[in-house]
């Protein structure tokens, strides 16, 4: 029995090593496949670039160093929608990284339709610019970071005997604690961005966007390639969309592509 016992623990320490040597090796492989891609956009090779990034997002997963490389390319091959896209995954997945907001920016001014957006209430605006600061990740570092020193200020306001030490635990406490519940909030907000993904990039030249999810429907208003749009509601091949000035209609699915 012991020797049967010990042929099974062998067995499993060796599929855990080859699953770590698979797992190692593919994140090799998918490193490699970037330096490549580097080396191909440094000298001027774009579209073999965008194949390699694509190809190491394909067996890697996202990253958003990766696709706002990827944008860059598809911005240099003025392949617009697909630089937007890109662009717009990168910034899900590092929301303050000011040079994929910047290099966004530039690339919308290539676009032909400039919707202007509708006025939101300036909390929500300053709400919004805030959340955007941090990443998942790191709104939830902050986060447990605020609760541990909260329980040193906790320590301080029960067991020390010195009534200024209490006081600082008190009130620090009490603002870690709200700060605590901030950016989980925000950790939260940025997390639903990530698994709820309901905008996409308009990829058809030129759509006439529809008043049913029908071609004989009626005729609304057009929208070109590059524009985002928020995707409210599905049925069959088309997608209920919104602008960003509150206009409403249907698309055909394979006019857009989900950020």
């Amino acid at each position: 029995m012991k020797e049967l016992k010990n042929m099974r623990e062998l067995k499993n320490i060796i599929f855990l090593s080859f699953l770590i040597f698979i797992a190692s090796t593919l994140s090799l492989s998918a490193q490699g496949i970037v330096e490549q891609a580097n080396e191909a956009y440094s000298a001027g090779d774009f579209q073999k670039a965008a194949e390699l990034y694509q190809s190491a997002i394909n067996e890697k997963g996202e990253s958003s160093a990766v696709y706002y490389n990827l944008g860059n390319t598809y911005y240099r091959l003025n392949q617009i929608a697909s630089a937007l896209l890109n662009y717009e995954r990168a910034l899900l997945l590092d929301p303050g990284n000011k040079d994929i907001r910047f290099n966004l920016e530039i690339a919308k001014l290539k676009t032909v339709d400039k919707i202007e957006p509708v006025g939101e209430f300036f909390l929500t605006e300053w709400f919004d610019a805030i959340r955007n600061k941090a990443s998942t990740n790191q709104w939830s570092t902050i986060a447990i970071v605020c609760f541990i020193v909260f329980i040193v200020c906790l320590f301080l306001f029960f067991f020390s005997r010195k009534t200024g030490l209490k006081k600082t635990g008190f009130y620090a406490g009490i603002g870690l604690l709200a700060l605590c519940i901030v950016t989980n909030v925000f950790a939260y907000g940025q997390k639903k961005k990530l698994t709820h993904r309901n905008t996409a990039i308009i990829f058809s030249p030129t759509t006439t966007i529809k008043s049913t999810p029908d071609r004989s429907g009626t005729d609304l208003f057009i929208l070109h390639e590059g524009t985002k749009v928020k995707i409210t509601n599905k049925l069959g091949e088309w997608h209920e969309i919104e602008t960003v000035d509150g206009n409403v209609g249907w698309i055909k699915n394979d006019e857009i592509e989900v950020i």
